[in-house]
């Protein structure tokens, strides 16, 4: 900041204490405790939108928001006030109010959070506005607002300081309205299935469900580690065990590792689980969900997303990872070839040496078919090797029952048809042991407690996560999971 910037805003906060010491000198307390109003903006453009011009209505209303806007005519004021539904006009003639009135119309300030009661009615140009008959301040603003209320433009600063985006952007308001309808759909539909919604924990001894790094505490009082969840799967499935038989939790997973356009350390998922499903009445569960939340929020199936248009009309496509993957390269990908490192050099996709080639394969398709994968494509049968959790394919064993949903190119979903022998979920747990022995950071944890629970006997079930963020993410248009994440995590400031 400049020094003359510097020096403009000192001057700005000066002048506003000493209006907030004028208000409190007359009697009238700048920040008050509360104020009833009985309507909004958008209620009142419904109702009075085709008011011709220069016309009152019989009614006498009160709102309350921020002044963004103040046009100053002698006693005449206009004020344009926002609350959460959109703005309204107040038109304040000084010869109308009573004296707290004036005095508060005297100090107002863009910023400032005030309350108005008046007729509701319109101006000889024929703007809808309310005529003002009592005006109070509810709230005053100690500090101006962003770039004379056009709103922040820098994206970092949208993040850093959501609340001042909110304030002045509508857009920024609708992501979060869009969310809460997502949420709202999700819970309407699971609901109406026969699910429950449940809650695990989020402090766990062990964190399992998914191949990430655990953000990592200590209880001081039982003196052990605990890990913050990195999905909500594995406490889902002991509810399966204990007889609950259609499950789903919204909630909060944590994963300490890279921040970027689609990943934030602390994010929303869905998941669900359903006794004697396997995961091909997951996927259709998952589309009737996806496209009920798409009409909810879009109000179509069909809309654009990262500048092309999306269409989510189902049947959606359906294509195996080694069956894409052989497409991609243009000739047959299994997992017996012993080349498979050698094939993934020659497309310039990095393999570690401790990888097996269900990693390989996972790998490549990744790289080199995940981004092409626009429409809605339910990615089926994951090799054994990377999915810990899944039941081996009842037709081809060394596969799994495991599907990811792609949508404009963004993996949305995970499924499995559920792993219940618990034999075999304890070899794959050997299995992922022994591969983090050997150098591999990306392994399920050994989670004996689970084992247990399998144990006594699960249903056959089929369950899925899906991220929350990524699809509001795409419903919105918008560029990264952070512009729909209220408050995302970001870098410390430098300086």
């Amino acid at each position: 900041m400049s020094d003359d910037a510097g020096f403009r805003e000192r001057d700005v906060l000066r002048a506003r204490r000493d209006s907030l010491e004028r208000l409190r000198a007359k009697g009238i307390e700048p920040f008050a405790f509360g104020f009833v109003p009985d309507a909004h903006a958008a209620d009142l453009r419904e109702k009075y939108g085709t008011m011709p011009p220069n016309q009152l209505a019989a009614e006498s209303i009160s709102v309350a928001g921020r002044v963004v806007l103040a046009r100053r005519f002698g006693k005449l004021v206009f004020l344009t006030l926002r609350d959460c539904t959109g703005d309204i006009q107040l038109v304040c003639s000084a010869e109308n109010l009573g004296e707290d009135s004036v005095a508060v119309l005297h100090e107002v300030d863009l910023g400032d959070i005030v309350g108005a009661t008046g007729q509701v009615g319109t101006t000889r140009k024929g703007e809808l506005s309310i005529f003002v008959e009592r005006l109070a301040m509810l709230t005053k603003a100690l500090r101006p607002l962003p770039e004379k209320w056009h709103g922040l433009k820098d994206p970092e600063l949208q993040q850093r300081q959501r609340y001042l985006q909110l304030a002045t952007d509508p857009t920024a308001r609708s992501y979060a309205r869009a969310r809460a309808k997502v949420l709202r759909t999700m819970r309407r539909e699971l609901d109406a299935r026969g699910y429950i919604e449940v809650e695990t924990p989020v402090l766990q001894a062990v964190a399992g469900g998914a191949l990430a790094k655990p953000f990592t505490t200590h209880h001081n009082v039982l003196d052990v580690e605990l890990k913050l969840r990195i999905s909500l799967e594995l406490y889902l499935k002991r509810l399966l065990v204990g007889g609950l038989e259609r499950v789903y939790e919204i909630g909060r997973s944590f994963r300490n590792e890279g921040i970027d356009r689609e990943h934030n350390p602390e994010f929303t998922m869905l998941e669900f689980y359903e006794a004697y499903a396997d995961y091909e009445a997951i996927m259709r569960l998952a589309q009737e969900l996806i496209t009920a939340c798409a009409t909810e929020v879009r109000g179509s199936l069909i809309f654009g997303f990262r500048g092309r248009t999306l269409d989510l009309t189902p049947p959606w496509r359906r294509v195996t990872v080694l069956g894409s993957v052989s497409e991609a390269v243009g000739e047959e990908v299994t997992l017996e070839r012993s080349d498979l490192g050698a094939l993934a050099d020659r497309h310039g996709v990095y393999v570690d040496p401790v990888w097996g080639p269900g990693k390989i394969a996972q790998e490549l398709f990744e790289k080199l078919v995940e981004e092409t994968l626009w429409e809605p494509t339910f990615v089926c049968d994951f090799p054994r090797e990377v999915s810990p959790l899944a039941r081996p394919h009842r037709a081809n064993p060394g596969l799994t029952e495991h599907f990811d949903l792609v949508i404009g190119s963004v993996e949305l979903a995970t499924a499995f048809t559920e792993l219940t022998d618990p034999d075999e979920q304890r070899a794959k747990f050997e299995l992922q042991a022994a591969q983090r022995a050997a150098g591999e950071e990306a392994t399920h944890p050994f989670d004996e407690d689970f084992l247990v629970a399998l144990e006594h006997g699960m249903p056959p079930a089929g369950g899925i996560g899906i991220g929350i963020d990524r699809l509001l993410m795409i419903l919105a248009d918008v560029p990264s999971i952070r512009d729909v994440i209220l408050f995302p995590h970001l870098r410390p400031e430098e300086g």
